[in-house]
């Protein structure tokens, strides 16, 4: 008989974990065994604070221990960083792991001792990892996947995606960490190679899945100033400071570009150069012979958008749980899955 109950543990409970912890809690088809918190001022609260629901009687911990005598079916690793002795931990125990961590999306361009650590811990515990969410992961290869399938020559495939900031009501996100509000200068080159880390492990994957290997990644990194003074829920945005970035990763084969993602981040559209901003979502075009262009708009309201993001990465993870309990031992993919569907 098919399982159809999961015991699960979320592991970290920040943005993200927090809405997978609610997610987890409130589904059908899983039960809550375990959460594990980086910080002491969470440790011995119930999940149900915080998660924001009723009382669960699982209390979040900080030991490894306290999750592995759980006897979790999967975790749900979303903390900051990766830490490859917990999850070596973790999967050589039995536990299979699905994360929001963007190092798994592409096994042949990891590091290679990093690769057979995880490769070694799955064949022991009999186990899997997955890296997925929704950016990369949902719009950089599951929706791709189909849209590619109605081609038989491909020339390019370009994801851009449009992320509207000036609701995010986090200063030292916006301002310290992102850099809005900064004079206008050169771009983070650490900015630049952690979305090209992520990115080209994902893009390298598709590219892999339809028989045209990238040969060289290139990332490159912009910044536009805000023409006028504007005010952000994060504080404000001065006129000549920066206003938006975009970071764009390209897959190259033979010296052309075949996968391209683009990030549009922006905290106002009035800026100094035409980046053809348009509201948050995305936009994927496929070139060949069989040309495709995709826009998919989040029809919310600017109040909303904030509480709605953290599900657009946390939800795809946590409906992945099963497919990735029932999946061979080892890294796995979304190329190596089947498709994921969502049990309400």
């Amino acid at each position: 008989m098919e399982k159809n109950n999961y015991r699960v543990a979320q592991w970290a409970t920040g943005n993200i974990g927090s809405r997978s912890l609610r997610a987890i809690i409130e589904h059908p088809h899983m039960t809550l065994v375990g959460v594990w918190v980086s910080g002491a001022e969470k440790a011995g609260k119930d999940a149900g604070e915080l998660a924001g629901t009723d009382p669960t009687g699982i209390t979040a911990t900080q030991s490894i221990d306290d999750i592995l005598a759980a006897r979790p079916d999967c975790v749900l690793y979303m903390r900051q960083g990766t830490d490859l002795d917990e999850l070596c931990t973790l999967l050589e125990a039995g536990v299979n792991v699905v994360t929001t961590r963007g190092d798994f999306h592409h096994p042949p361009t990891m590091d290679p001792a990093a690769r057979s650590r995880i490769e070694a811990a799955c064949t022991k515990g009999g186990t899997s990892i997955h890296s997925t969410g929704s950016s990369p992961g949902f719009v950089t290869e599951a929706l791709t996947i189909p849209l590619l399938s109605l081609s038989r020559r491909h020339d390019c495939l370009t994801i851009e995606e449009y992320a509207d900031m000036a609701s995010r009501n986090s200063p030292q996100l916006m301002f310290q960490i992102m850099g809005f509000g900064a004079p206008v200068g050169e771009f983070d080159q650490g900015k630049i190679a952690y979305v090209k880390h992520d990115f080209a492990g994902s893009l390298g994957q598709i590219a892999d899945a339809i028989g045209l290997p990238c040969d060289d990644f290139e990332a490159t990194g912009e910044l536009a100033a805000a023409r006028n003074t504007v005010e952000i829920a994060a504080g404000t945005i001065e006129a000549g400071s920066v206003g938006a970035m975009r970071i764009t990763v390209t897959g190259l084969r033979g010296g052309k570009p075949i996968v391209r993602f683009r990030a549009n981040w922006y905290c106002t559209d009035d800026i100094d150069v035409d980046w053809g901003l348009r509201e948050s979502g995305w936009r994927i075009r496929t070139e060949g012979d069989t040309p495709v262009s995709l826009d998919i708009h989040f029809p919310v309201s600017a109040e909303e958008y904030p509480l709605f993001t953290p599900g657009l990465t946390a939800h795809r993870a946590v409906n992945a749980v099963p497919a990735l309990c029932k999946a061979a031992p080892g890294i796995r993919t979304t190329v190596d899955l089947p498709q994921v569907i969502a049990q309400f």
